[in-house]
């Protein structure tokens, strides 16, 4: 089975300026795929707070991955226009959170995933499959 690599070219691929967070989330989902995170899930919790309409969650396998996979989402969606409002956790290894204020992207630890539950805090939020992801919205 051939492997496509969402980033060659990537720099060509539309900006994300007015996008949907819909959007967004779906295009951080695919760069978290592509870059080998840990069970990644995007959870629309849109009507059940005002703090995002999208949680994006993974896991890294080390301390190393959590950080190069929120660099990665951070660097391939800046190049496409737009930044994360705020960044936490980016030297701590264990976790790191970027805000785009529709869309919060969690990259966890297992263990800080396990500890923090948000799917099962946001157990009533739908989950939204990577593959329908892009079209949702």
């Amino acid at each position: 089975m051939d492997t496509v690599n969402i980033f060659e070219n990537y720099d060509k691929l539309p900006k994300l300026e007015g996008c949907t967070p819909a959007e967004l989330a779906a295009a951080i989902a695919d760069i978290l795929d592509a870059k080998k995170g840990g069970d990644v899930k995007v959870l629309h919790v849109g009507e059940k707070t005002v703090l995002a309409d999208y949680f994006v969650v993974c896991s890294g396998n080390s301390n190393t991955q959590i950080k190069a996979l929120a660099d990665e989402v951070e660097y391939r969606i800046g190049t496409r226009g737009v930044d994360p409002a705020h960044v936490e956790g980016r030297d701590n290894g264990s976790w790191s959170i970027l805000d785009y204020s529709s869309v919060i992207v969690h990259v966890f630890s297992r263990d800080a995933r396990d500890f923090y539950k948000l799917e099962k805090l946001w157990g009533d939020a739908q989950e939204v499959k990577l593959s329908e992801a892009s079209d949702k919205e």
